[in-house]
């Protein structure tokens, strides 16, 4: 409901701030009008009769056009914010007769750029991710672990938009890397596990030395919890809930915990208990944690955890834009964060969910990450 409001708002922005100024016909602005109303509500439709804005079950193209139709509105409000400011800033200089009306060639090329950069932010959304390698230092890094590699992979968000073709590409890059451990945290798949079972099967192929390992996002209570944490078992997922297991690598061990989601609540099941996760860990080994959200990074570093991998961001979706969910989540992003004694990365996700596919400068990735023994 909260981004229905704000597609809205939006609406009524470019309502009183691009259609009513421009020296256009009453008939050219209400076929406008009639246009942005359609192309900002495609979140309401959905919620309708699609099967709701987080998970609607519509062909892919269909989800890519209404991608495309929702940003479309977002970067014209912006492009029309900046034009607004902009005038604002010169009016002392050139005194217009009437400063904020519009002709309707700067309207055509505003809108013509705003829906072009949204053809551009849909194809980087819906594009199988490429590979991110990083290289994480980590302070008291037994030596035997450096060198270890992982594969991260979070908000895949399996749908109608991400199907079955998609998932097997990005499980085939993952495997490509060789990697010991594979860790998933969160938002793997939207929708039920009757509508999504052939795009998750691929899961099954999977390739890592010691496992695959996965944590819970927001996104797996919303359409039966219960059945989605089996059926990823029975895909060879060794689901962390408030959990740890302890890995050996060269004889030495390392703790992989994984936490569940504030998102419980509503549900009635264990919110995220670190301590709970932890609790039985050998003491002074190096600890990986995966947790869906970023924002409570600060609390993992003080329990001790050397690595904390998380999502949820998207990277922001839109550079610039970016920093509101950047202020959402704390701070935190995408990339690595020294957090205490503790180095935090965010990774932009490989998917997205269906109600916004849409990407601008924040890339999806298939993160390759290295550990390596600070000096």
């Amino acid at each position: 409901m909260f981004t229905i409001i704000i597609s809205s708002s939006l609406l009524i922005l470019l309502i009183f701030r691009f259609v009513r100024p421009l020296r256009i016909s009453f008939k050219y602005k209400a076929a406008l009008t009639v246009g942005l109303l359609i192309f900002s509500q495609q979140r309401l439709v959905n919620r309708l009769f699609f099967g709701g804005p987080a998970s609607p079950e519509l062909p892919s193209g269909i989800l890519a056009l209404q991608g495309w139709m929702l940003s479309t509105v977002l970067l014209l409000a912006v492009l029309v914010l900046i034009r607004d400011f902009a005038a604002l800033a010169l009016r002392p200089a050139y005194k217009p007769a009437k400063p904020f009306s519009v002709s309707g060639r700067l309207a055509a090329g505003l809108l013509g750029l705003a829906a072009l950069l949204s053809v551009v932010g849909v194809w980087q959304a819906v594009r199988v991710p490429e590979i991110r390698t990083v290289e994480i230092h980590l302070r008291d890094l037994p030596p035997k672990l450096d060198g270890l590699r992982i594969a991260h992979l979070t908000d895949i968000h399996a749908s109608s938009l991400f199907t079955r073709e998609w998932i097997k590409a990005v499980v085939d890059r993952t495997n490509a890397l060789k990697p010991d451990l594979i860790l998933l945290t969160g938002d793997i798949a939207d929708g039920t596990t009757g509508r999504r079972y052939s795009d998750v099967e691929p899961f099954r192929e999977f390739q890592a030395r010691y496992g695959v390992f996965a944590s819970v996002g927001n996104h797996e209570y919303s359409s039966g919890f219960d059945d989605w944490m089996n059926l990823y078992r029975a895909l060879g997922l060794r689901m962390l809930l408030n959990e740890h297991q302890v890995i050996n690598h060269h004889d030495t061990p390392l703790v992989i915990a994984g936490t569940t989601d504030k998102r419980a609540l509503r549900y009635d099941l264990p919110p995220p208990d670190l301590k709970k996760a932890l609790a039985g860990a050998p003491k002074g080994v190096t600890t990986i944690l995966m947790a869906h959200r970023p924002e409570k990074a600060s609390e993992s570093a003080a329990e001790g955890v050397a690595l904390q991998l998380s999502g949820h961001t998207h990277g922001g979706h839109i550079i610039g834009l970016h920093l509101i969910p950047k202020y959402a989540n704390k701070g935190f992003i995408s990339g690595i964060y020294q957090v205490g004694g503790m180095i935090l990365y965010v990774s932009r996700g490989a998917g997205l969910w269906g109600g916004f596919p849409v990407r601008l400068g924040c890339p999806s990735e298939i993160t390759e990450i290295i550990l390596r023994r600070a000096p």
